[in-house]
């Protein structure tokens, strides 16, 4: 175990795509600088999605302090703005505490949010958030993506273009000010009172592929089928159109069978994949270690502590 008083402090992002072992990677990380995690996957922060999320064990967060694991509920309004707020006034109370403080997920946005802070966007009326809303109430997601990739072709290329609020959203910001919301997403990031250590898990294709495609089945062993029988009556919620969720209920509405939605499930998951890894490598501070390379991330993680 290794601990520094260094006056500064420091945020360690473990980021990676799904199911290429950073909630492993962060303990084992965490465990050795004595430390805490703190999770910026965006769907493990709701308790009744517990299989389909693949939230860390009872044994896991036994091991290591974990936050933002299961804290809300579906039915709560919960946006990348005030998991933001949030998470920066928590990590003023464990920088009280740590030098150094882990913090892990697949959702770059919120990873960003935290390390570098939200854009400035402009406010929206009335008028362009129902002028929005009609759009996809009357042509669906499709009509987003097609509206989409016409006025910021560049935010389309990395955007989870099956998340309808994500495309709404860039619509409502395009439509405001006639500029592309790409534009905003580049502003100088916002000062921090950390410095961030961006670290991220490599896996190869065939590997991942082969990650995601055991995980799938470990969960419908576990139960997923029944949990998301428990969610439909919710899903209309935005905390559901998640990947392993959706799938199973178009099954339960006879639009697919069983057999089509499992594999529907493991292509998502692989196509939610290479989005998050498109996102990270647009980052180019990230340094990336295979996820067995644990001995790797600790010595650079304490080089880079040793050099400020």
């Amino acid at each position: 175990m290794t601990s520094f008083n260094n006056k500064k402090k420091f945020l360690l992002v473990i980021a990676g795509p799904t199911a290429s072992g950073k909630t492993n990677a962060a303990i084992q990380l965490a465990k050795h600088f004595n430390t805490e995690i703190v999770s910026a996957d965006s769907r493990q922060f709701y308790r009744e999605m517990n299989i389909g999320t693949a939230v860390p064990s009872r044994r896991q967060l036994e091991e290591c302090k974990h936050h933002f694991i299961q804290h809300i509920s579906i039915k709560t309004k919960y946006d990348v703005g005030a998991y933001e707020l949030d998470a920066l006034t928590l990590l003023d109370k464990l920088f009280e505490n740590h030098d150094i403080v882990v913090l892990t997920g697949g959702s770059g946005l919120f990873i960003d949010a935290v390390c570098r802070g939200l854009d400035n966007l402009p406010d929206i009326s009335l008028e362009i958030r129902n002028k929005v809303t009609e759009l996809f109430d009357s042509e669906g997601i499709l009509g987003l993506q097609e509206t989409l990739i016409k006025l910021d072709p560049t935010y389309y290329e990395t955007v989870d273009k099956q998340n309808p609020r994500r495309l709404q959203r860039a619509l409502e910001v395009c439509f405001q000010t006639g500029i592309p919301y790409s534009y905003f997403r580049k502003r100088a990031m916002k000062p921090r009172k950390f410095d961030v250590i961006w670290t991220a898990l490599l896996v190869d294709r065939m590997d991942l592929i082969n990650r995601i495609n055991h995980r799938v089945e470990d969960m419908l062993a576990a139960g997923q089928v029944e949990e998301a029988k428990k969610l439909y009556p919710h899903r209309h919620l935005n905390a559901l159109n998640t990947v392993g969720y959706r799938e199973l209920f178009d099954y339960f509405e006879g639009k697919c069978s069983i057999s089509e939605a499992i594999e529907n499930i493991k292509v998502n998951t692989r196509q939610y994949a290479k989005r998050q890894m498109t996102w990270f490598r647009k980052n180019k501070d990230y340094h990336w270690f295979f996820p067995s390379d644990t001995d790797g991330l600790i010595k650079y993680v304490s080089k880079k502590i040793s050099q400020d």
